[in-house]
């Protein structure tokens, strides 16, 4: 594939609610790759016949109205390499999915949110993002140009929300998720976002509650991080924004990385 390869992030919070918008999304924008997070269906209702019909090829984890991630890859079929992280056998959640496609490693993750905290559930969220950096150091080790993109769950500083004060005791934004992200960061990858966006103020989600979208009370926790190895490939990142105000949106936004074709 010569030219940019385009890879993009969608938590599209239910897939069968929200597939006008997604098959809108991917013909407007024509993304390389799409990585979906929230599909929120079993493996046998992921809708891939509506894909194919664009040209797109896919896999998917899915999970019963909870989670789910999926690959899409225009015109090429991802090869899968791993769905879910090891470390917690008796975790059935469905948030992570990785292939090889186009000459990249991209991984698709559904971080936890952790609400509320303290609780098992942030600690199930810190327990998760101990093992995504284990599986990241494997990658790293591979020295393979790579991609993990997705829905984070956290808000890496106080530049990217729209006030600091009002999110301070959410998961999102504990020191504990950020220590956890900034680790992930130490092994060398690169947040293409937060690179060309050094200021901040670049949100990718807008609740649906108190006009969160009307007002820009917005977030970024949608991320894509990159390896070494493809940070140097970096063009253009970006967030479609205009997407997250259409009728019946989801409540983020796709974000998205142009590299370099090798």
């Amino acid at each position: 594939m010569s030219g940019i390869i385009k890879v993009a992030s969608f938590n599209i919070n239910g897939i069968k609610a929200r597939l006008p918008r997604l098959l809108e999304w991917l013909e407007e924008t024509r993304p390389s790759v799409a990585c979906l997070q929230e599909i929120k269906t079993q493996d046998e209702g992921f809708p891939a016949a509506d894909f194919e019909k664009l040209g797109y090829k896919a896999i998917w984890h899915g999970q019963k109205g909870f989670n789910g991630v999926a690959i899409l890859a225009d015109g090429e079929q991802p090869e899968e390499i791993q769905r879910g992280l090891e470390g917690e056998p008796e975790d059935e959640h469905s948030r992570y999915i990785e292939a090889q496609v186009f000459g990249i490693r991209v991984a698709c993750i559904y971080l936890p949110n952790g609400n509320p905290q303290p609780g098992p559930k942030f600690d199930y969220k810190l327990r998760w993002m101990d093992r995504l950096h284990a599986r990241m150091k494997a990658i790293a080790a591979e020295e393979v140009p790579a991609v993990v993109t997705g829905d984070y769950n956290v808000i890496p500083t106080d530049r990217d929300v729209w006030s600091p004060p009002a999110m301070a005791p959410d998961a999102l934004m504990q020191p504990g998720s950020r220590d956890a992200y900034y680790r992930l960061m130490h092994d060398g990858w690169t947040d293409a976002l937060a690179t060309h966006n050094p200021r901040g103020g670049v949100w990718t989600f807008w609740d649906y509650q108190a006009g969160a979208w009307q007002r820009d009370h917005g977030f970024r926790i949608d991320h894509a991080l990159l390896s070494p190895e493809l940070a140097d490939r970096l063009v253009a990142s970006g967030v479609d924004k205009a997407h997250r105000g259409r009728e019946k949106a989801s409540d983020h936004a796709p974000v998205w990385v142009a590299l370099r074709a090798a």
